[in-house]
């Protein structure tokens, strides 16, 4: 898991081959501005998801995997967002079976720690990383980059 703000971007466009299209697709468009729904960048190797949705208490923080891709999410309007995160060895308490489709498998235990997103802040979650989003108070834009490893 990365935190970070996007002044910083450019120190993290190394680290996976995609990158640096997505922090180059952030600076050259109004990602606020857009419509909500999935915009593709490059198909299914580079997408993106644009939400605004009402945050839910930290007491029901479900952590989910992903096992296809990468998560490079920033928040776009609102005042934070928490999310939970835990190291995957330590998701075992499954809801379902992975969605291969949805890549993506839920988890009902309690997040080691928390940390907050403000707007002008981004955070990198890798399939290693269970992560539990869209906690706080309040209703926030945001968007979720899925770069496919």
């Amino acid at each position: 898991m990365i935190l970070d703000t996007l002044k910083n971007k450019e120190q993290y466009a190394q680290l996976h081959p995609r990158f640096k299209q997505v922090f180059d697709f952030i600076e050259q468009h109004d990602i606020a501005a857009m419509e909500c729904g999935r915009h593709d960048i490059d198909g299914d190797d580079i997408f993106l998801s644009v939400q605004e949705l009402e945050l839910k208490p930290t007491a029901e923080a479900r952590l989910e995997l992903h096992r296809k891709y990468i998560d490079i999410q920033l928040l776009l309007r609102g005042e934070e967002e928490l999310f939970g995160w835990s190291d995957k060895k330590d998701c075992t308490q499954s809801e379902a079976p992975f969605d291969e489709q949805k890549d993506i498998e839920f988890f009902t235990d309690t997040p080691q720690c928390f940390y907050s997103l403000k707007v002008g802040q981004f955070t990198i979650l890798y399939p290693e990383d269970g992560h539990a989003p869209m906690l706080g108070k309040g209703k926030v834009k945001k968007c979720i980059f899925k770069i496919k490893l």
